[in-house]
């Protein structure tokens, strides 16, 4: 099998010849090419070239296009601050004032801030791996846009205070990751994962996410399904037990557990939904080789039975993560067979 095929056997709960492994590599990829983080998330070229070294020498099986969570807020008008070799960080919201969300434009994924490097970096994975390897573009949920957008603080007082002023942002925030979602897949996605972290239980209560959130993420679902997406992949970190049960009204096909959750709390919330996770993130730069290979293992064992798994971090894997780390849990996969 190649690993697409590993990958949509998961997915069907059929039996892969291994477990698919994805370490979730983003900027580590460009660290361990000898390339500044601030450089890697600013060039669909670099960003491509060294997504394909690091596949090439580990062996595991998907690549990204992903910068950051701010490629969208950049793209409406907001302006970042770039440091040497650290992802960027904010400096001024797009949106200063709730009067301006009447006025905001849609940006075009073509030309706006540095969605335009992401698409490069797609056509660029598609063309080298077609579909031998699994391609992953990523958009960022829409309430994580809108925080992105407005700042954390504001937008939930917004959504508390304004509710119907909110959820006209909300919409337009869905709209952005509908429209950047669909050209990553024309560009040569599988799929485009949709990276939520502002919808976490550590940051709004689950009914919060299922009143204001939920719906959102059913449209983009859908239109992802309907434009060839091959799965729905929904990432949102954190302690999300409390939500996972509204995953399969979402249409979501695969979900990524963080260690917050336990895989016994998974599997019984969704028997029948591929799962992807959930080694500690932080492990992979505080821990030695063999306790990442020991901590595979037991998520093999555990799942062994039951299938429909990828063995994966439960969130990226940090640029200063020790790169054997990734060697100990790709190869655990390997030597299973």
């Amino acid at each position: 099998m190649n690993s697409l095929e590993r990958i949509s056997a998961a997915l069907k709960f059929e039996t892969p010849d291994r477990v698919p492994v994805i370490p979730q590599i983003f900027g580590l990829a460009g660290v361990m090419a000898g390339i500044p983080v601030d450089e890697y998330v600013r060039d669909g070229l670099i960003l491509a070239e060294c997504q394909i070294k690091a596949i090439k020498k580990y062996g595991y099986d998907a690549v990204f296009s992903v910068m950051d969570t701010s490629v969208e807020a950049e793209a409406v008008g907001a302006i970042l601050e770039y440091k040497k070799d650290m992802y960027p960080t904010m400096k001024t919201y797009a949106i200063q004032d709730k009067d301006m969300i009447d006025h905001l434009v849609l940006p075009d994924p073509n030309v706006a801030g540095r969605m335009p490097e992401m698409l490069k970096a797609l056509k660029i994975l598609r063309s080298e791996f077609g579909s031998a390897h699994l391609v992953v573009g990523c958009v960022m949920g829409p309430l994580t846009i809108a925080t992105q957008l407005l700042g954390m603080e504001k937008a939930l007082y917004l959504a508390i205070d304004e509710p119907e002023v909110f959820i006209t942002l909300l919409d337009f925030c869905t709209e952005i990751a509908t429209q950047f979602g669909l050209a990553q897949i024309q560009a040569g996605a599988h799929l485009p994962l949709v990276f939520d972290p502002s919808a976490s239980p550590a940051v709004v209560p689950p009914q919060f996410f299922k009143e204001i959130e939920l719906p959102q993420l059913q449209k983009l679902c859908r239109t992802f399904a309907e434009a060839g997406s091959i799965a729905n992949w929904l990432h949102i970190a954190g302690p999300s037990a409390s939500i996972l049960p509204f995953y399969p009204s979402i249409g979501v096909d695969i979900a990524n557990i963080d260690y917050y959750v336990t895989p016994q709390q998974a599997a019984e919330m969704l028997p029948d939904m591929c799962l992807d996770g959930n080694i500690k993130s932080l492990s992979f730069i505080e821990d030695r080789p063999e306790e990442i290979a020991a901590k595979s293992s037991e998520l093999l064992d555990f799942f062994e039975s039951r299938g429909g798994f990828i063995l994966s971090s439960g969130c990226e894997i940090s640029p200063q993560s020790r790169p054997e780390n990734i060697a100990a849990m790709v190869n655990a996969t390997k030597e299973r067979g």
